[in-house]
């Protein structure tokens, strides 16, 4: 087993994006015995950043070679291709095969699970529910938040999100991130989002068609193509995930099989610390890793993806007992939407599905 050196990139944010407490929340489906993590009020926290000298983890020995699975068109990956132009992969002793996995979720976490690859980024408010099912990944870090986005016509009236309430909303999937968090977001506003709104769901590039013909009323999106679609038929921005309580809640993490912790930790906090210091570049670097993601972006030209990921949190990526709390928040407001089982203990679950590689 490779030796682990000091680890610690960066400490974590403190934890802020804890749900509302339960008395502000829809009765019914958000009605709880006990509060937990989601249900309690934290002060904003410091945005940290990674210092310039923090400890490096190297894996020592020969060259470790790892796979990573990435969206490679959605923008909030970006600290991927960043991570292995920049060479911070290389800095750490591993060799990074990136993959770009066009499968389910469930897919993708059967894959790195199994073997079939070491790590993978995606989203929180996708993993979580495939996660309840046992599969052997753990989450080491969230990488920032930001990039989801609701729309809808100017001449619709629907400026926020209380105007969705009877209204056909469009999704690219029933499981969308996008789709799971605006429905959070509408059920602290009492408004049911399995009876009140209506889902329907199109492919991601005709979700602005659907509207244009009426089939829709608003649509939820993601970044880079919710950005563009906005700007380019000039709709209005209902909602993003970046205000209130969320301007401090990751959207995006990165997962590694359990089997490569038990065996190999020095590589799971390797690849871990080369993605969190990507996100740093991201944070001060915006055009920069706007040029390097680009090439994987047809629907956006560079100027656009700098501004998007100027909009982003690149630089609130938790770790540790920060991550937890984050999780566990996540998982309690599932549970108010019927995605995670109402007898799930959030704090439990949160233990299972995270690690703390760099503490």
């Amino acid at each position: 087993m490779a030796h682990l050196t000091r680890r610690t990139i960066l400490h974590a944010t403190g934890f802020a994006g804890a749900a509302a407490p339960l008395g502000l929340m829809a009765p019914r489906v958000f009605a709880s015995s006990r509060p937990t993590a989601s249900a309690l009020t934290f002060g904003t926290p410091p945005i940290c950043h990674a210092s310039a000298e923090a400890p490096v983890t190297v894996v020592e020995g020969p060259r470790r070679n790892l796979k990573l699975t990435w969206n490679a068109g959605a923008i909030c990956t970006v600290g991927v291709p960043v991570a292995q132009t920049k060479g911070y992969f290389e800095k750490r002793n591993l060799n990074v095969e990136l993959i770009n996995f066009g499968g389910s979720t469930d897919q993708l976490l059967e894959a790195i699970a199994t073997g079939k690859a070491d790590a993978g980024v995606g989203m929180a408010l996708r993993w979580l529910k495939p996660l309840e099912q046992g599969f052997d990944v753990r989450i080491t870090t969230a990488t920032h938040g930001g990039c989801m986005r609701l729309l809808a016509a100017k001449a619709s009236g629907i400026t926020k999100l209380e105007d969705l309430k009877g209204k056909t909303v469009g999704a690219s999937d029933m499981s969308a991130p996008d789709k799971n968090f605006f429905s959070i977001r509408l059920a602290k506003l009492g408004i049911d989002p399995i009876s009140d709104v209506q889902w329907k769901v199109f492919p991601a590039d005709l979700l602005p068609i659907a509207l244009q013909k009426g089939e829709v009323q608003a649509f939820t999106q993601g970044d880079p193509l919710g950005w563009v679609i906005r700007d380019r038929d000039g709709l209005t921005e209902v909602a993003t995930n970046l205000t209130g309580e969320y301007a401090h809640r990751a959207c995006c993490v990165l997962g590694v099989r359990g089997s490569l912790l038990r065996d190999d930790r020095a590589a799971a906090a390797a690849i871990t610390e080369a993605v969190l210091e990507a996100q740093e570049f991201v944070t001060t670097n915006p055009d920069a890793a706007a040029a390097i993601f680009a090439p994987y972006s047809p629907v956006a030209k560079p100027d656009q993806l700098a501004a998007m990921l100027r909009s982003h949190t690149h630089n609130h990526h938790p770790v540790g007992a920060d991550l937890r709390q984050e999780i566990a928040a996540y998982v309690e407001e599932l549970k108010a939407i019927s995605v995670i089982k109402p007898s799930t203990n959030a704090d439990r679950f949160s233990d299972r599905v995270y690690a703390n590689v760099l503490g």
